[in-house]
């Protein structure tokens, strides 16, 4: 018998290593995994500059959660590799998970911001295929945004330091 469908968020900011873990657990639960960057840099390419930045990467995020409900309806769990740097985010969607009938674990992922600020400069240099270039001004912004996991959240929440 199948185990209930779960629905899988990674928790980060860049660099932190969601995406590689993301691709472990696609493997692990045979889940579809769901990373924005990548369609983003395949339609927009490096855009992060530009104005249109954040309206085309709310579109991306929100057509791949209509991908994603559909396929949790089909019993298939799915991994969104958003980021959820905001706790109203990860709350919003672990009530449609609950919606849905579905289990919902967050993964988070940590790095401190100077290796965060480390391993951008690597990705910067050579940009591997679907991943987006991140300005370091951008990334030290963001860190200030992020919240971390509340104590409410830890109980569903696996954290991974890399």
């Amino acid at each position: 018998m199948k185990s209930i469908t779960t629905l899988h968020l990674m928790i980060g900011l860049p660099c932190s290593g969601k995406t590689t873990i993301a691709k472990q657990l696609e493997h692990t639960y045979s889940a579809l995994r769901l990373t924005p960057d990548e369609w983003h840099t395949r339609l927009f390419g490096h855009d992060v500059n530009e104005q249109e930045h954040v309206v085309r990467h709310n579109t991306i995020e929100s057509l791949l959660w209509d991908v994603a409900t559909r396929v949790l309806e089909l019993g298939v769990d799915v991994i969104l590799d958003f980021g959820f740097w905001v706790r109203s985010q990860r709350d919003e969607k672990r009530m449609k998970a609950a919606e849905l009938g579905v289990n919902c674990i967050i993964h988070f992922v940590y790095a401190p911001e100077k290796v965060l600020l480390s391993r951008l400069q690597i990705r910067n240099a050579t940009l591997p295929k679907g991943v987006a270039y991140i300005p370091e001004s951008k990334l030290k912004d963001w860190y200030l945004l992020f919240e971390q996991p509340h104590t409410e959240e830890l109980e569903y929440t696996k954290t991974y330091i890399l």
